[in-house]
């Protein structure tokens, strides 16, 4: 396990030392012609390699003598007595990551979801993360899952989808309060994706787009109830002002035959109520080729 591998690795100080003991304990053999120094050198040397420890700039480690803790050691050298003494695992104080799943889930509306998140947390404190919990690492873990599954079964599919942050903010919140007390706190939780079975997500887009040509219908609706009042107003005018509706009609039959080649067909009730004879009979005269 990567436990016990912390637990008895070597530094490259000890290795060097071991290895100066026993080179020292070769050359006192030969000057003394004697194989008692090389038997010293190496039992020094086997000592110092096994006593010499260092931990790296982010880590602790406790050290136990007779099963009592003494104390934690960290980071930089520092030295054990073997046999004697022992040392937990080295904790690593950076921020670290743990990812969390939660699969086939029901929301609060019963809707099966897969959920991945991500827990940042960190030790704060290594004597409590060492002798409060067994393996801290496996309970921030299980307990990021735990907590994922309950936050989901207390919220509708909407919210999970729509309010990620919240969301992510109430897992932190419910699991920094379970894990302080052993010396971890939980920075932040992310929630990185929500899966829906493929059946809901066909149906909640065909949900969309009918909702989508609803509001366009709706929209359209309410430009013609607009255009129709604007009509109303504009007959309201003309019917005060027969004028203004005679250069209107000008305008209109202008606008319609300014291309040339173009036909105009203007319903007979128009052009009695317009006034438009006179003008499409000007109309007609301007388009005939003069011989």
């Amino acid at each position: 396990m990567l436990w016990e591998q912390e637990k008895t690795r070597v530094s490259g100080i000890a290795v060097a030392l071991f290895v100066i003991s026993v080179m020292i304990g070769l050359a006192l053999m030969f000057v003394l012609s004697s194989r008692i120094p090389l038997f010293a050198g190496l039992l020094v040397g086997l000592y110092l390699l096994f006593s010499i420890k260092v931990a790296d700039q982010w880590e602790k480690v406790a050290v136990l003598r007779l099963g009592r803790f003494i104390g934690l050691r960290g980071p930089g050298l520092f030295h054990m007595i073997p046999t004697v003494d022992s040392l937990s695992r080295f904790v690593d104080q950076r921020v670290r990551t743990a990812n969390v799943t939660a699969e086939s889930t029901l929301t609060r509306d019963t809707v099966p979801v897969n959920v991945d998140a991500i827990v940042f947390w960190l030790v704060w404190n290594a004597e409590k993360s060492i002798l409060e919990v067994q393996d801290f690492v496996q309970a921030i873990t299980m307990s990021a899952q735990t907590a994922l599954r309950e936050s989901i079964g207390r919220h509708e599919l909407a919210q999970m989808i729509t309010e990620r942050e919240s969301l992510g903010r109430e897992l932190q919140r419910i699991l920094d309060e379970k894990t302080n007390p052993w010396g971890i706190t939980v920075q932040s939780v992310e929630i990185r994706d929500v899966r829906i079975p493929q059946a809901l997500e066909d149906a909640m887009s065909r949900q969309a787009q009918a909702e989508r040509e609803r509001q366009a219908r709706i929209i359209l609706g309410q430009a013609e109830t607009e255009i129709a009042a604007k009509f109303e107003q504009a007959a309201t005018v003309y019917q005060q002002n027969p004028v203004a509706l005679h250069l209107r009609a000008m305008n209109m039959l202008y606008e319609a035959i300014k291309e040339r080649g173009s036909m105009v067909i203007v319903p007979s009730s128009a052009v009695e109520t317009m006034g438009l004879g006179g003008s499409l009979a000007t109309a007609a005269l301007a388009n005939v080729p003069k011989p």
